[in-house]
């Protein structure tokens, strides 16, 4: 059966509600890995229990988006995995309609499905008669692998705690001649931004704040080099430092905090240091 070739792999952090959600849209009959960034023994027992198609890793600390999702793909055995954020819903036809599509896209390496909050964008991609349209990036929500294509074992690049970790594997892929695209009939929603639950948003948006600056000039670097890299970001880096010292004169602690949380993640990049910001477990 063909839902048999499929392993997906969810990278959650506390996300005990919204994952259940996304649980209870997926084939019982599919195997579902979840690696937990924390070290809630209580979630793996109560998960494997209600849902016996999945198994839970507990990470022990929080490894970031790419190191934990590397543990879950290390661990696929089937022809194709599908990475899911926890804030996901597939559609019930979504990985049905996944097998009967690939039959004539054999060769992709990397594929998602059209982004819900894009459907209306559907002449910007030009699909025409095709259902396919070949593309240089995918949204990270989302994203099925031809584990055929990853032989040695190399996915997401580690240095990345949080963002650009799928822009990075999609540019690695085309760099290496593969294929991507995109299937504008896999339906799979994606809530966006709500993997976690309301009681940690406030540390978690801090450390989207680091890590999204943190990820801009590593990236950049990475492909381009060191000055152009900072060349794109010194706008991001003055506007920062302004905004500091502007939420501090109106006494506006939040958005204080925010940017120089940008401050910080964007200095520890530029100086070649790890993206070293965690968030707390506790």
């Amino acid at each position: 059966m063909a839902l048999k070739n499929i392993t997906i792999v969810i990278t959650a952090f506390k996300s005990d509600r919204k994952i259940r959600t996304c649980l209870n849209s997926i084939d019982k009959d599919v195997k579902v890995i979840i690696v937990e960034n924390s070290n809630n023994h209580k979630f793996k027992e109560e998960i494997e229990k209600t849902y016996a198609n999945v198994e839970c890793i507990i990470s022990g600390e929080n490894l970031g988006y790419a190191r934990a999702n590397n543990i879950g793909l290390k661990k696929v055995n089937t022809k194709y995995a599908l990475v899911l954020n926890p804030d996901t819903v597939l559609a019930k036809d979504a990985l049905h309609n996944f097998f009967q599509s690939i039959s004539n896209y054999t060769d992709f390496t990397l594929l998602g499905p059209l982004p819900s909050q894009e459907k209306e964008l559907l002449k910007k991609y030009q699909f025409n008669n095709s259902e396919f349209i070949e593309v240089s990036d995918l949204k990270g929500f989302a994203i099925f692998f031809n584990m055929e294509k990853f032989k040695d074992k190399i996915f997401f690049d580690e240095n990345y705690f949080l963002y650009f970790e799928e822009i990075d594997l999609c540019k690695t892929v085309k760099l290496h001649g593969g294929k991507i695209y995109i299937n504008k009939n896999i339906n799979i929603l994606h809530e966006g931004g709500r993997s976690v639950d309301s009681k940690l948003e406030l540390e978690i948006e801090k450390n989207r704040n680091w890590h999204w600056m943190w990820s801009t000039f590593y990236y950049h670097k990475k492909y381009k080099n060191y000055f152009m890299a900072l060349a794109i970001v010194m706008p991001k880096l003055i506007s920062s430092i302004l905004r500091v010292i502007f939420y501090l004169i109106i006494q506006n602690r939040r958005q204080r905090i925010m940017y120089y949380q940008r401050l910080s993640g964007l200095f520890n990049s530029i100086l070649g240091k790890k993206s070293w910001y965690r968030l707390s477990l506790d």
